[in-house]
């Protein structure tokens, strides 16, 4: 088994019967939903689910796993997702797969957030580059404040700009070591232009990292 298999498999045992959940996106993810889809089918649990892409909301309802809005349920019992990179402090750098507004609304929307990674995802301190969605009528101005953050790139898929489920492009930007994730997330919300960044604080209660023999759980209260 995958350590990042461990780590979904782990993550999904936290379930109970009648929660309202959230589905992040991305490999991991994938591995969450097919362990949710046999504890569906072998322990009759009853659940809903509330997809943060087009993709998650296909593999669910390929999986027959029931799905649900934030409209209907705007408060949920609990959300998973994986992360590109987390820190010593449960601090997380997400959306290399495009998801990270809609992942970050599902995420402030749950009581608990449980990420799941393998062991390279961890660092002591993030140093990623960080997604940044912007609105294409902002994007010019976005870039010429990001470029006094850091190193900003716009997003490309197959030659073309890369555009997320929402019609917006990403830049990812390269903010070197990040000191303080906080402060950085601030100076990203302040930019006129940027509907979401790839900065996750203060979000995770659980981080279940997963080795090649083994899960390791962290778990932190709600902020």
């Amino acid at each position: 088994m995958e350590p990042k298999e461990r780590a979904a498999r782990s993550a999904i045992s936290r379930i109970q019967d009648g929660q309202v959940l959230g589905f992040g996106t991305g490999s991991t993810v994938q591995y969450a939903l097919e362990a949710l889809a046999e504890r569906i089918r072998d322990e009759d649990l009853r659940v809903l689910g509330v997809p943060t892409s087009l993709q998650t909301q296909r593999e669910c309802q390929r999986l027959k796993i029931p799905l649900t809005t934030l409209e209907e349920h705007p408060s949920l019992h609990l959300a998973f997702d994986g992360a590109d990179q987390v820190d010593d402090d449960l601090q997380c750098i997400k959306g290399y797969g495009g998801a990270l507004l809609r992942e970050k609304i599902v995420a402030a929307a749950a009581q608990r957030l449980l990420i799941m990674v393998d062991d390279s995802k961890l660092s002591p301190r993030l140093n990623k580059p960080v997604p940044v969605e912007v609105m294409p009528f902002g994007m010019g101005v976005a870039q010429t404040f990001l470029q006094k953050l850091g190193r900003p790139v716009l997003r490309s898929k197959d030659g073309d700009t890369y555009w997320t489920d929402n019609g917006n492009p990403v830049i990812d930007v390269d903010l070197g070591t990040i000191a303080d994730p906080a402060e950085a997330a601030r100076q990203l919300d302040a930019i006129p232009g940027v509907v979401g960044h790839g900065l996750f604080i203060d979000l995770t209660t659980e981080l279940h990292v997963g080795t090649a023999t083994s899960v390791r759980i962290i778990e932190r209260e709600p902020v």
